[in-house]
């Protein structure tokens, strides 16, 4: 029988949080039809060996043969999840599962595809860890669109459908929020507890910055140009070769007047520009095929319904049970 919820921990060298989180776990979902699903990451300590050792009947364990990462580790989590809502955490003992049934309430009486955690009182140090986490969470609020305080809090609760659906590949899961979004998710956050880490380094520092900001360009493509590739290269394409022709036609009427235009950098920038346009616009092409070959082969669809209502004569055996 599907179970209600499935929580996904992903972990790498978490060897002493195991115990305590999976307990507190089963003291905050005992009125909840649940499975815990944990992802080890290819961690190097006793990690693996502690999961094995726990006799837990709703555990279930998928042990990766290298690290790859936390967000192919979600993935590989929500894969394996048969819940109909997937809460994802870290397991660092920082997240409170008290706080999910309350998630997984507000995700079914409201309606919502997406219910995230907001660390409003966050215990980790200011300099290395909240500071850059309020600068990233701005510029991608103020480049995405989406306006949610807090984007790095692992505490979220998905319907199932959407969580598997989101493709979290390479860094993606910092950006869930707004992958959910290009899906068409209704989201909300609430307020959610937070602790200091007890057990175990930290794998997050200042150096994933720059991560963020790369990603980020990855998500405003997602975002504005996924289904029309040709736009974004397309118009920068034709821009720059417009731009290049008049360059061009400009020295090629000199030349006819009898001036020597050979050298010049004005004449230089026109090749140049003419060039950088047909290769712009060539790659706009080649993506648009790729992105057409994408959802045919898949035979996805570049749109989402969110649900279909039917009239009693289109569908019979409403019609039927209506008249009883």
């Amino acid at each position: 029988m599907r179970p209600k919820l499935s929580v996904v921990v992903s972990v790498y060298n978490e060897e002493e949080n195991i115990r305590p989180l999976v307990t507190w776990l089963t003291e905050a979902l005992q009125e909840i039809d649940y499975e815990i699903i944990y992802v080890n990451d290819g961690s190097k300590d006793g990690t693996l060996k502690e999961l094995h050792q726990l006799n837990h009947p709703r555990l279930r364990v998928v042990d990766f043969r290298k690290n790859y990462g936390q967000s192919l580790a979600l993935m590989a989590g929500i894969d394996f999840a048969q819940g109909e809502y997937i809460a994802t955490m870290d397991g660092d003992l920082q997240n409170d599962p008290t706080d999910i049934p309350n998630m997984l309430h507000l995700a079914e009486t409201g309606n919502w595809d997406l219910v995230l955690g907001n660390r409003a009182n966050r215990k980790d140090g200011k300099l290395l860890r909240k500071l850059p986490s309020a600068i990233a969470n701005y510029i991608i609020r103020s480049s995405s669109g989406v306006q949610l305080k807090d984007y790095g809090c692992a505490l979220k609760v998905f319907k199932a459908e959407i969580a598997k659906d989101l493709g979290l590949y390479g860094e993606l899961h910092r950006f869930i929020p707004v992958l959910a979004f290009l899906e068409g998710a209704n989201m909300t956050q609430i307020d959610v507890k937070h602790h200091a880490r007890k057990f175990g380094k930290s794998k997050y520092g200042l150096g994933r910055t720059f991560k963020v900001m790369s990603d980020l360009l990855l998500m405003l493509f997602f975002k504005k140009y996924m289904q029309k590739p040709m736009h974004l290269f397309g118009n920068g394409g034709v821009l720059l070769l417009g731009v290049g022709m008049l360059i061009n036609i400009y020295f090629g009427v000199l030349k006819l007047l009898g001036e020597d235009i050979w050298g010049r950098p004005l004449l230089i920038l026109g090749f140049m520009l003419v060039i950088g346009g047909i290769q712009f616009i060539t790659i706009g092409i080649v993506v648009e095929i790729q992105m057409r070959t994408y959802f045919e082969s898949q035979q996805k669809r570049p749109y989402r319904v969110r649900s279909v209502k039917e009239g009693a004569l289109l569908n019979p055996e409403a019609s039927k049970n209506g008249k009883k």
